[in-house]
Parts: C-alpha cells; sequence; structure tokens
C-alpha cells in the first residue's frame, strides 16, 4: 500500500508536516506482510484556491522539483514542485516519482472546505484529480485560527484510511475539523454540502456607482471562508454548522461524470438536433 501525500499550503506548510507524520506512524502498524510506504509530493508554494487547475502544462515538457526534508520524518521521500496541487497528484500518480500510489490524501488545509468552496479547493481538486485515474482519496482541512491543532485534524484522517482502502476505487471523503484539541471534539458526523460560498457577493467599491473603465470591485466574503464565518443561515447537518457545533464533518464527494439522468439526456439530445437542423439549414 503505498500513499501519496500532498497540499495546497505549499511543502513547508505545518498541515502537510502533521500529516505525513500521521500517516507515516500509520504504516508503522501494517499487519504482517502488508507492508505500507509513503511519498510525499506537494507544491513548492502555496496554491490555494486552485481547484483541479494544472496549469499551462502545455507551454512547459517539463516540471522543476527538489527534494525537501520534513523534520523527524528523515526515511520519507518528499519532493517539492513546480506545480499545483492537483499536477502534484498526477505527477505521482503516472511515473515521475517512483511506483504508483493506492490513495492520495490532501492536506491538513489551513482553513476549512465546506459548502461551495470545495469546487474551488485545491485540497479537494488534489484528490478529485487522483480519482480521474482511478484512485481513492481524502481532503483534510481545519478551521483556521492562529496555532491550530494540524495534529488532531491528521489524526482523524489516518482514523478514517483503513475504511477508505476497503471503500470501492474513486471514493472520495472531505473532512472538516474544528479547530479543537481532540478531547474537546463533540464527534464526527457526515455533513451536507451546505450552500455557503466564499464570496456572499460583489459590487462596485463605491456607493452602487457604474462600473467605469478601471477601478476595483469590491467582495463580501461568505461562511465557507478558512476561519468560517456566519452559519446561521445552515441547516445543523451541513458541513460549516457542524463545523461551528464541534464536530468534525466527513462528506462523501463524486468527482466529475457524465450526466446521465433522463433529463439532461434529453435537454442534449434536443440541443443536437437543433444545431443538425442548423447546420442541415446553412450546407
Amino acid at each position: 500500500m503505498r500513499v501519496l501525500i500532498t497540499n495546497d499550503d505549499g511543502a513547508s506548510a505545518p498541515g502537510l508536516a502533521a500529516l505525513a507524520a500521521a500517516t507515516h506512524a500509520w504504516t508503522k502498524r501494517a499487519p504482517s506482510g502488508q507492508p505500507r510506504e509513503l511519498v510525499v509530493v506537494a507544491p513548492n508554494r502555496n496554491y490555494s484556491g486552485a481547484g483541479a487547475s494544472v496549469g499551462e502544462v502545455y507551454a512547459r515538457s517539463s516540471i522543476a522539483y527538489e527534494r525537501h526534508h520534513l523534520e523527524g520524518l528523515e526515511g520519507v521521500e518528499c519532493y517539492a514542485l513546480d506545480a499545483s496541487p492537483a499536477l502534484c497528484v498526477l505527477v505521482g500518480i503516472l511515473g515521475g516519482i517512483g511506483p504508483r500510489p493506492d490513495i492520495v490524501l490532501a492536506g491538513v488545509n489551513a482553513g476549512v472546505n465546506v459548502g461551495r468552496s470545495v469546487l474551488h479547493s485545491g485540497t479537494v481538486g488534489a484528490v478529485l484529480a487522483g480519482s480521474q485515474l482511478g484512485l481513492s482519496g481524502l481532503a483534510v482541512s481545519i478551521q483556521w485560527v492562529e496555532n491550530a491543532p494540524f495534529d488532531v485534524a491528521a489524526l482523524l484522517a489516518v482514523e478514517v484510511l483503513d475504511q477508505l482502502i476497503a471503500a470501492p476505487p474513486r471514493t472520495l471523503f472531505n473532512l472538516n475539523v474544528p479547530a479543537l484539541q481532540r478531547h474537546e471534539l463533540l464527534g464526527v458526523r457526515r455533513g451536507r454540502i451546505s450552500t455557503a460560498g466564499i464570496v456572499k457577493a460583489a459590487g462596485p467599491a463605491a456607493g452602487g456607482e457604474p462600473l467605469g473603465d478601471e477601478g476595483e470591485i469590491s467582495l463580501r466574503l461568505g461562511s465557507a471562508v478558512p476561519s468560517l464565518g456566519d452559519v446561521s443561515d445552515e441547516e445543523p447537518e451541513d458541513d460549516g454548522a457542524l463545523v461551528a457545533a464541534g464536530f468534525a464533518s466527513l462528506t462523501p464527494l463524486r468527482s466529475v461524470h457524465e450526466d446521465t439522468d433522463t433529463g439532461a439526456d434529453d435537454a442534449v439530445r434536443a440541443a443536437l438536433e437543433a444545431v443538425s437542423k442548423h447546420l442541415a439549414a446553412i450546407g
């Protein structure tokens, strides 16, 4: 069992070190005859908000890297790449750094990834990229505060590893943890993705004046921000509300896939018919 760890905060982030340390300890508890190993492949700088982007890969034929040292984990291979989290995962899976991994872990992210922010998260984007190549994955994030207990979130993450490994391929979990010590946590619950977003409103900076040729557009942030904002409009089982209440939230995710629902199929058939008639008319 080979585990690939990445993040979107960069190879020097404390959350990555915490997750690597907890996972390394998990590898040492492997049953006899079932070896476990760990490789860390992370961006060389912060890629927060990158989603599953791989950047302009067509504009270059290689990716710069350097070995990175994780304190206390001298035996663990760790590489810092000039690449987004998703691209780090693709490189790790497709043979760029040793054997193909079996599972992807991403985090521990400094800030929650709840609500619609999962669409933009580089942490979540990393495991989504892995799922496109058949791997299951876990994205783990913690509510941002000064001196956040990353080790608590990392320990919770490895506690679900065995279940994730036993699950069907491409199973994805999103784990969000409040900034609490382990004894303060009220538990872990299945969280629903709320409608909360990072950006709640956008508008001209000054008094609603029409936009000119240049200037600034103001942003008002919602509850899905790293420190977790106002969740008063969320349902109790929504992911942000659970974190605010002192629970860790575990949510199964689904990667990009073809929409085969009847309504979508009817819509695409109608669109194909309309385009075909247009092409025939101008032919």
